[in-house]
C-alpha cells in the first residue's frame, strides 16, 4: 500500500513537472489545485492505512470452557509500540512479541476459531496482521476437536460447543480486568475456518440441520467423513442418532451471539445450512474458498450457502488453492511433520495468498466494525 502512494505521488510530480508554468492560466492553475486536492483526499487512507502498522505483543490466556467443565488455552494478539519481534511457539514462527505493553484504549475485537484437529496458533499470521492493524485478536483451541485430541468429533460437544466456546471467549475477555479496558464491546467480530468457519456462521444466527448429512453422503458415498453414517445406517440407527444431535444444539445454549456484528468464514463447513436456517443470520457475513478444495466440496459448502445468505457482504476463490491453504504458512518444522496440510497445489502461493486473505478480512472488519485507523 505504501509503495501505492509513493508511486502516484511520484506521477504526480512528474505531470506537475511536465507542465510549463508561463503556459499556465489561472484557470489551469485552479484545475491543478482541484486535482491535488481530489489526489490528496483519494490517496489519505491508503497512508493513513500504512501509518498505522504497529508492533503486536500477545499473552497466553485460558479460557473457561461451559461445555466440558475446566479450562482451553488459547492466545490474545494485540497492537503495542514495542516493534514486533520473531518467537516461537512450538513450529509456530510467530511475529510477535511475548508479553509487550499494550496500547491504551479500546479497539475492536476479533475472536478466531480454528478448523478441525487445528491449534490456536494455526492462523497466528491472521492474528498478528490485524492486531498490527488496531484490533485485539483472541485464539482459542477448542477441546476434543483440536490436532491432540480429537476424540469429540461428531458429538454435540463439538457440533454445538464450538459456538459456545467462542461466545465463553468473549465473555471471559470482557470481564477480565486486564483486557477489557482494551477492548470495545460494541465491535466485536468472529472469524474461522472449517469448522471454525460453521463456528463462525452459528454466532451470527445460523441454524444447522443435520439431517442434511444423509442427502450428502448419498451423492457423496466416498467421502470419509460418511464412514460413520453409513454404518449407523446399516444399523438402522441413523435418524435417532441424527435426531439426537439435533437435540442438542441448544443444550449449553443459544449459539447465536448478538454481541458479534459480523462474521469472516474461510472454507467454511456448511453442507448443513439450509435457507430456513440461514434466514436467522442478520450480521455482514464475508467468505473465502479454494477452488480446488477436496476436504469441503465448495459446490456443497460455501458456494450452497452463498446465495442463501442475504447479509452477504462478499466472497473470493482463491484459484487451483485446496482446503488448507488457509493455514498460516508453514515453518520448516511444521512442514517436515505436517506435509499434508503444508503442501499446496502446483501455482499456489500460500505466502501471496495469505496477503490477500489478511488485507480481505481487515478491510472487512474495518468497514463491519466501524473500526478506524489507529
Amino acid at each position: 500500500m505504501r509503495h501505492v502512494a509513493m508511486t502516484a505521488c511520484r506521477s504526480l510530480q512528474f505531470r506537475l513537472l511536465s507542465w510549463k508554468v508561463d503556459r499556465m492560466t489561472i484557470r489551469s492553475r485552479r484545475a491543478l489545485v482541484s486535482r491535488m486536492l481530489i489526489l490528496v483526499l483519494f490517496f489519505a487512507p491508503v497512508v493513513a492505512i500504512a501509518q498505522a502498522v504497529t508492533g503486536v505483543g500477545f499473552q497466553a490466556i485460558a479460557i473457561h470452557d461451559p461445555v466440558n467443565g475446566g479450562t482451553t488455552p488459547g492466545y490474545v494478539f494485540y497492537p503495542s509500540a514495542q516493534p514486533s519481534k520473531t518467537t516461537w511457539r512450538g513450529p509456530y514462527e510467530l511475529h510477535a512479541t511475548p508479553d509487550a505493553p499494550p496500547l491504551a484504549g479500546a479497539k475492536p475485537l476479533v475472536v478466531i476459531s480454528h478448523g478441525h484437529g487445528g491449534s490456536d496458533l494455526g492462523h497466528h499470521d491472521l492474528a498478528a496482521y490485524l492486531a498490527s492493524h488496531g484490533f485485539v485478536v483472541a485464539t482459542l483451541e477448542h477441546p476434543k476437536d483440536n490436532f491432540h485430541d480429537m476424540s469429540g468429533v461428531g458429538t454435540a460437544a463439538v457440533l454445538a460447543g464450538r459456538p459456545i466456546q467462542v461466545k465463553a471467549a468473549i465473555s471471559e475477555l470482557l470481564h477480565d480486568p486486564h483486557w477489557k479496558t482494551l477492548i470495545d464491546p460494541k465491535r466485536i467480530g468472529v472469524t474461522g475456518f472449517s469448522a471454525g468457519g460453521y463456528a463462525a456462521l452459528m454466532v451470527v444466527g445460523a441454524v444447522p440441520r443435520f439431517d442434511l448429512y444423509v442427502g450428502y453422503c448419498e451423492r457423496h458415498p466416498q467421502d470419509p467423513d460418511c464412514g460413520l453414517l453409513q454404518k449407523l445406517q446399516s444399523q438402522g440407527t441413523a435418524t435417532a442418532a441424527l435426531a439426537a444431535l439435533q437435540a442438542g444444539v441448544d443444550r449449553w445454549g443459544k449459539p447465536d451471539d448478538p454481541r458479534v456484528k459480523a462474521a469472516f468464514a474461510m472454507a467454511p463447513l456448511s453442507l448443513v445450512f439450509d435457507k430456513a436456517g440461514l434466514a436467522h443470520v442478520d450480521r455482514p457475513v464475508f467468505l473465502y474458498y479454494g477452488q480446488d478444495d477436496r476436504v469441503l466440496l465448495p459446490q456443497e459448502n460455501v458456494l450452497h450457502i452463498a446465495p442463501l445468505i442475504k447479509t452477504l457482504a462478499g466472497i473470493t476463490m482463491i484459484p487451483k488453492a485446496g482446503h488448507y491453504v488457509f493455514l498460516s504458512p508453514c515453518s520448516p518444522q511444521l512442514a517436515k511433520g505436517a506435509p499434508d496440510i503444508c503442501k499446496d497445489p502446483p501455482g499456489v502461493d500460500r505466502v501471496a495468498a495469505h496477503q490477500r486473505i489478511n488485507a480481505s478480512a481487515l478491510a472487512f472488519f474495518r468497514k463491519t466494525l466501524g473500526a478506524a485507523t489507529h
